[in-house]
């Protein structure tokens, strides 16, 4: 079994990137030449595809997100966490959660803010699972409408900064996402991806105003195994605090993905049950505790 089983938390692979003064450049996709002329369309579609096939992970620049927007929901966030311990505590939901179209719960300053973000990070969402379908083979109206009303959810995180007298202090596990895609907004580096080729730690070079592309759970489902979910984490800053916002986009709540027929054949049997979202709540919910029990695996036939 490899080192990056997604049964595991390799959290004590070594770093590619130790005694480099930079990480070395990720896969990086102009998406402003997506809407252009139809060959420089279909090169952008060949980059998206094998960046999926060989990584599950990428930068996007040109992506049509304002600065301010993008400033205003790391902004918004970053005032959220400084909330004192009884005003957070409001905000608390119960696990397993109920998603909503009702963004009441926020208050009013990130409501705003995160709201404008969540559009414009949809639209980037939509686009990009375009250029990956039209990249398998399955055409750009493939699912349209599913992926249209489909589910969004903002996860905000904090990460402070942290003393340490060496070696990395990890401030989220190695996991994979559920869902197609995560989009990743930042403000700081901290991103590391499991390089599959050398099995270590690959630290991703923070870029001002691109945002971090993962490949999910369901994606790797839908593909039937030829696009691989990621598996990445965070590490803590010594001199700085890191504020990220992840937008995680998939089917709706009881919306099954299953994999494309057009990917099975005698050669490339179907490899994964169908699932939905409450599936993965299901999941958690039965095992909760237990960090070896991926859903993916799960789902493995």
């Amino acid at each position: 079994m490899s080192a990056l089983s997604r049964n595991l938390l390799p959290e004590d692979l070594p770093s590619s990137s130790e005694g480099l003064l930079q990480p070395p450049p990720s896969p990086v996709i102009d998406l402003g030449r997506f809407g252009l002329d139809p060959a420089t369309r279909s090169r952008v579609v060949d980059d998206v595809a094998k960046a999926c096939r060989d990584l599950g992970y990428f930068q996007v620049i040109n992506h049509g997100i304002s600065q301010s927007v993008m400033d205003g929901a790391v902004e918004a966030a970053s005032e959220f966490f400084k909330l004192p311990g009884k005003a957070a505590t409001l905000f608390l939901m119960n696990f397993p959660f109920v998603c909503s179209n009702n963004s009441s719960f926020l208050f009013a300053e990130t409501r705003e803010y995160m709201g404008k973000y969540a559009v414009e990070v949809r639209r980037v969402a939509l686009q990009l699972m375009e250029a990956i379908l039209e990249g398998l083979g399955l055409g750009r109206g493939y699912l349209h409408e599913k992926f249209q009303e489909g589910l969004q959810l903002l996860a905000l995180n904090c990460y402070p900064k942290v003393s340490q007298g060496g070696g990395t202090t990890v401030g989220l596990a190695s996991h994979s996402d559920y869902g197609f895609l995560t989009i990743l907004l930042t403000n700081r580096p901290g991103l590391e991806v499991a390089d599959r080729s050398s099995s270590s730690w690959k630290k991703v070079l923070h870029l001002p105003h691109a945002l971090d592309v993962h490949v999910g759970d369901h994606l790797e489902v839908l593909s039937n195994g030829r696009i691989k979910t990621v598996v990445h984490r965070a590490v803590l800053n010594p001199e700085e605090e890191r504020i990220s916002v992840a937008s995680i986009h998939g089917f709706a709540m009881h919306e099954k993905v299953a994999r494309a027929k057009e990917l099975v054949d005698e050669q490339n049997p179907q490899k994964y049950k169908d699932s939905s979202f409450v599936d993965f709540l299901d999941h958690l919910t039965a095992n909760m505790g237990d960090k070896n029990r991926n859903f993916l695996e799960s789902l493995r036939m």
